[in-house]
């Protein structure tokens, strides 16, 4: 298969990706540098401007920049696609890593903001049905710098198209966030830094599929992100047909471990819960997903499946969506029905990188059907 060429994986093997670096390791590899520790803010604030190269940051000194340059560089990701939604609400992004891996993250438009949803893995390992993004399985976990390039790369290109500013963060792209728990929460704590990009613990969300042991260490960690736990069944059984994470973790361990993250954050959970017709989306099931979480005062996001060709899957009806929505309200249920934004653009976890792998494959060159493909800064050539 052969992808597109990149630039940057002749990097020289001995430098190190300064993203992947927090402020307090950055101010001890500058002391091991014979430098002063407080060069450390100068630099992430270039960083944070957009800036990728060390000569151009103005206020530090040759020697320094010389010696940066010989031991880091920042991560940068090589943009593959982008497309916009026919409604300018949704942009989809396709990036290339250094080891020539890809991944997809998406920026949606609502009327409090700008919000990026990203990617924290290449792949997922957690086999749920419905979702393109396990289609074979995990290749790696990203790193920390990784994750903060898709929010620079992102910010870069919102700022060139004059598209505002990046206020909000979901960690619901493609993989498992809390099965890549270490760098997961070091970018949170790096995206969140003052000196940094500063983006406020609240406007951050983690989804998560129900790893309840990660969710409980999670509710230690002493940080106010929001919390979104993948139910999509109100029972064992069914979630079983579904998840294949249910077979570790009972449901009503999953819903205690959210319990437990809301006592110890006080920040409220959100149960994302995705309509598939004639498997989990009958009034019975709403009554039963009610019961459920009983005394429990969270949030139940309804989401009709995203069809992808996955196993036959189908999208529940509007009326079965409707009954459902309306069952769960005379329960007493906090319950919105998600927005959709990005379908014509395969907005959905993993589609347009499954879309891109298969055609690189069998070498159509077809353009896709009823996406609208915008051209690179600099390109004349569709970016793919």
């Amino acid at each position: 298969m052969e992808l597109a060429s990149n630039p940057n994986n002749n990097m020289s093997p001995g430098k190190r990706d300064i993203l992947n670096l927090s402020p307090e390791e950055l101010k001890e590899e500058l002391t091991a540098m014979g430098e002063k520790p407080f060069h450390a803010g100068q630099i992430i604030r270039w960083m944070y401007k957009g800036t990728t190269s060390f000569q151009e940051m103005s206020d530090l000194s040759g020697s320094l920049q010389r010696k940066l340059d010989s031991r880091f560089f920042v991560g940068t990701l090589q943009q593959l696609k982008r497309l916009v939604s026919s409604d300018h609400q949704a942009i989809k992004y396709l990036y290339l890593l250094l080891d020539d891996n890809i991944i997809e993250c998406v920026v949606l438009k609502y009327h409090h903001g700008v919000t990026l949803c990203l990617s924290t893995q290449v792949g997922c390992a957690m086999g749920c049905r419905f979702c393109a993004s396990t289609r074979g399985g995990l290749v790696r976990n990203l790193t920390a710098g990784e994750m903060e390039a898709q929010v620079l790369s992102v910010q870069r290109d919102l700022t060139g198209h004059d598209s505002g500013n990046l206020g909000g963060l979901v960690l619901m792209g493609c993989g498992e966030p809390l099965n890549n728990y270490v760098n997961v929460l070091k970018f949170i704590r790096q995206i969140h830094d003052p000196g940094g990009f500063d983006m406020g613990y609240r406007n951050i969300t983690l989804s998560t599929c129900g790893l309840v042991p990660q969710m409980r260490r999670l509710a230690e960690e002493g940080l106010s992100i929001n919390l979104a736990v993948s139910l999509h069944a109100p029972n064992d059984v069914l979630r079983r047909k579904i998840m294949k994470v249910a077979n570790a973790y009972t449901i009503q361990e999953v819903v205690d471990a959210g319990r437990y993250y809301y006592e110890k954050t006080g920040r409220r959970v959100t149960f994302e819960y995705t309509l598939i017709r004639g498997l989990n989306d009958r009034p019975e099931h709403a009554r039963e997903l009610a019961a459920l979480l009983d005394g429990f005062p969270c949030h139940i996001n309804l989401i009709p499946l995203n069809e992808n060709g996955q196993d036959g899957l189908r999208r529940s009806s509007e009326g079965s969506v409707h009954r459902f929505e309306m069952e769960l309200e005379h329960a007493g249920k906090n319950v919105t029905r998600r927005r959709e934004l990005g379908l014509d653009i395969q907005g959905a976890c993993g589609q347009l990188k499954a879309a891109y792998l298969e055609r690189k494959q069998d070498g159509s060159g077809r353009s896709d059907h009823g996406i609208r493909s915008i051209q690179s800064p600099g390109n004349p050539q569709e970016n793919q």
